[in-house]
């Protein structure tokens, strides 16, 4: 028996691209995603490699699948009421999602966020009218990382919930029930493998699961940024090392194993590093072949993808997702100082920066 968290996902998403069925609000248009066929990159490699459109969801980014189940799931508990507050430690995506799912429902949203994000997402989060806390960037071990300062914030409030994003596995569920059965039947159960990076460990845990539930033969892959741990968490067979560097990418990357990545991670195939200097070539390189205007954490996703697929050989189908547009990001990504300033103009090919407009 479906629980009510499903149902209630899956009655709620719409049809597919080409569908006219009217759906419900914001959280009915949230989910079924077009896939999308990189036609240049499929052809440099032999192999067919598609990107799940999740920037088509109404609040922008593969999160709001994540807010949508992750509500839900605590309404379905009974763990908030109507007129109740919702609180999260998030990069961004997620409080952007959590921020209209509130608007749409009518909760008070309160968004505790590291202060390295973004100022478009800051903006659009204040505008959205989430109560946003930008905190300093602290790995999770110290008290005032931002996850524990939205926790222990929430616990303060009578009627609200900290939606615990990285740890609450209602996150990995609503993929496990939406985005994994989607790629399934939008390849038709073709597919070989499935790579994606991973901040909350949702996404790739969720649809990893499905995807290997229904052809255990499929490989599933984690695709990493540096400053994060679990490539080489993965790649050592389980050996947890001090986390060190950074990245260009926003919301990816890890230094712990988190509940949601938890239920997947012995499951996985392999891992890839990505380096940021082929993440912010890939983001031209799809710009201009394939007319798609990515952010980094996407663009990251094809690299690996490509790799991927040439690791499995000619004729392999691939599928990664297509976390967010560049809009979120254009201050940084097309500006030809900050490029500069993390040594990352060269990375660009030479025929491609004509996109770099801003200074």
């Amino acid at each position: 028996m479906l629980s009510v968290l499903r149902r209630a996902i899956i009655q709620q998403t719409r049809g597919f691209a080409t569908s006219n069925i009217a759906v419900d609000g914001f959280t009915g248009a949230v989910g079924n995603t077009p896939l999308i066929y990189l036609k240049t990159l499929s052809e440099q490699t032999g192999s067919k490699i598609y990107g799940k459109a999740e920037f088509q969801n109404p609040g922008g980014s593969i999160k709001d699948r994540a807010a949508v189940g992750i509500v839900l799931d605590a309404e379905e508990k009974g763990r908030i009421k109507p007129g109740g507050t919702v609180v999260e430690g998030t990069a961004g995506n997620t409080g952007i999602g959590l921020a209209h799912v509130c608007r749409a429902k009518g909760y008070k949203c309160v968004i505790f966020m590291p202060n390295t994000q973004s100022q478009e997402k800051i903006d659009l989060l204040s505008m959205l009218g989430a109560e946003v806390h930008p905190v300093p960037a602290v790995p999770y071990e110290n008290p005032l990382n931002y996850n524990h300062q939205a926790k222990e914030y929430a616990e303060k409030l009578e009627n609200a919930i900290w939606t615990d994003q990285f740890d609450n596995t209602a996150n990995a569920y609503a993929h496990y029930i939406s985005t994994g059965p989607e790629i399934w039947e939008q390849t038709k159960g073709d597919i070989d493998g499935f790579v994606c990076s991973t901040g909350t460990g949702g996404t790739l845990a969720g649809v990893g699961k499905y995807l290997k539930e229904k052809n255990p033969k499929t490989q599933i892959w984690l695709a990493d940024p540096p400053g994060s741990v679990l490539y080489k968490y993965i790649s050592s067979g389980g050996k947890l090392i001090e986390r060190g560097g950074s990245s260009i990418t926003e919301g990816i990357g890890q230094g712990r194993i988190t509940n949601n990545l938890g239920v997947f991670v012995n499951d996985l195939s392999g891992a890839l590093h990505i380096s940021d200097e082929k993440s912010i070539s890939m983001v031209y390189q799809l710009l201009d072949s394939e007319g798609l205007y990515l952010g980094a954490s996407s663009a990251l996703n094809v690299v690996a993808a490509v790799e991927l697929a040439q690791k499995l050989g000619k004729g392999s189908k691939v599928v990664t997702v297509l976390c967010d547009g560049a809009y979120r990001y254009q201050s940084r990504l097309f500006s030809k100082k900050w490029l500069e300033s993390k040594e990352l103009g060269n990375a660009i090919p030479e025929s491609l920066r004509k996109y770099t407009v801003l200074d």
